[in-house]
């Protein structure tokens, strides 16, 4: 599919007024997950994304989409076509963490900028990282650290912990165990993509755990979730917002009410970009955004920012006015550290139902101008 902006003359003139560049146009190639399993995350990253470059109205944007299946060798086949067919500048819409570190490296190193709507794995923000790389979500373990951290002050003291076994599972183990304080039950990778987890949670009742921490973004989390509360384990359940997002919650109901969950964004974050955010989202698509949506509408705006400022063609300047982050992120104050990821709250939402719609309140913030862990290990 090829999405172009719109764009009227007015709109052009009024930025040619206000100073913005004029410059050569700029391509996207976004690759993401739109059919089977986790189609949803890649479709709101898409929707995100698209309604930022709608309503920026720029005749200079042009953004081609490709479903990558959530098969690596699929995103790879690509990522090729788009660098050597479709001469894109800037790529961007992985979802997954072991499709990430098939594409990214291969297309930074080819002089491509590569904006993160969400994959984070550890090894691009550490000895990994590249000048052309941008992640404008969070690190992978980010989330899952504000997780231990609120499960020591809920006096939680024997967490059994799983995840899918591929990069984001194991960051975000890794980010759980980095804060939380007390014993482990036990520890389990899953297989990803697992829909049956019968044996998981027969170890977590035979274990002694006092709580559960899970990390099984989209179709995953779901299934997991119901079985669990068939079970008649009577475990508190604490996760980040991957497994717990707006989409996941409707499919779910109210075997998610009052679980905490943490995310370093919501839709009752107080701020006027994000209060229009979700009203246009829901104008637009008729449901309330996901945390994915909104960072696929964060990505756009900030390539739109860079645009105004600098010229694709020059890359130093294009990469400082990307670094420069001056826009306004429905997160309220965004900004990047050394390694281009995000230096940002973490909050911890509760489920609660409003009217029919099951969704997230923020209840309080569990890191504070949180950075990544492997910041120090990356040498630009």
């Amino acid at each position: 599919m090829k999405f172009k902006s719109l764009v009227m003359a007015a709109s052009m003139a009024a930025m040619a007024a206000a100073g913005a560049v004029q410059a050569e146009g700029v391509k996207v190639g976004m690759i993401t997950t739109l059919s089977g399993g986790g189609a949803g995350l890649g479709i709101d990253v898409r929707d995100g994304f698209m309604l930022a470059v709608n309503q920026a109205g720029r005749s200079d944007l042009e953004v081609v989409i490709e479903d990558d299946q959530r098969k690596p060798d699929i995103a790879v086949q690509l990522a090729d076509k788009m660098i050597q067919s479709e001469k894109v500048d800037v790529m961007t819409g992985i979802i997954w963490s072991n499709l990430a570190m098939a594409v990214v490296p291969a297309a930074t190193a080819q002089g491509k900028i590569y904006l993160s709507p969400n994959a984070g794995p550890s090894p691009l923000a550490g000895k990994g990282c590249h000048q052309n790389y941008f992640n404008v979500a969070w690190q992978n373990d980010n989330l899952h650290e504000a997780a231990g951290a609120y499960a020591n002050g809920d006096g939680l003291k024997n967490s059994f912990i799983l995840a899918p076994n591929y990069p984001a599972g194991k960051d975000a183990l890794t980010g759980y165990k980095r804060f939380y304080e007390g014993d482990l039950a036990g520890e389990v990778y899953t297989k990803l993509g697992q829909t049956d987890y019968a044996a998981e949670i027969a170890q977590i009742r035979a274990s002694g755990a006092d709580s559960v921490y899970f990390f099984l973004p989209g179709g995953m989390g779901i299934s997991f979730l119901k079985q669990y509360a068939d079970s008649g384990v009577d475990l508190p359940v604490v996760g980040p917002a991957f497994s717990f997002d707006q989409g996941i919650l409707q499919a779910v109901g109210d075997a998610a009410l009052g679980v905490k969950n943490t995310s370093q964004w919501n839709k009752d974050i107080d701020n006027a970009a994000n209060a229009a955010f979700v009203a246009s989202f829901q104008e637009a698509y008729g449901r309330l955004p996901s945390l994915y949506a909104s960072q696929g509408f964060d990505t756009a705006n900030l390539l739109i920012s860079a645009m105004d400022k600098a010229d694709i063609k020059d890359g130093d300047a294009f990469r400082a006015a990307l670094k420069a982050a001056e826009f306004d992120s429905v997160r309220g104050d965004f900004k990047f550290g050394a390694n281009n990821h995000p230096i940002q709250n973490i909050y911890v939402r509760e489920v609660i139902k409003e009217g029919d719609v099951y969704t997230n309140k923020i209840i309080a913030t569990g890191l504070t101008d949180h950075a990544d862990a492997y910041a120090a290990d990356c040498k630009m």
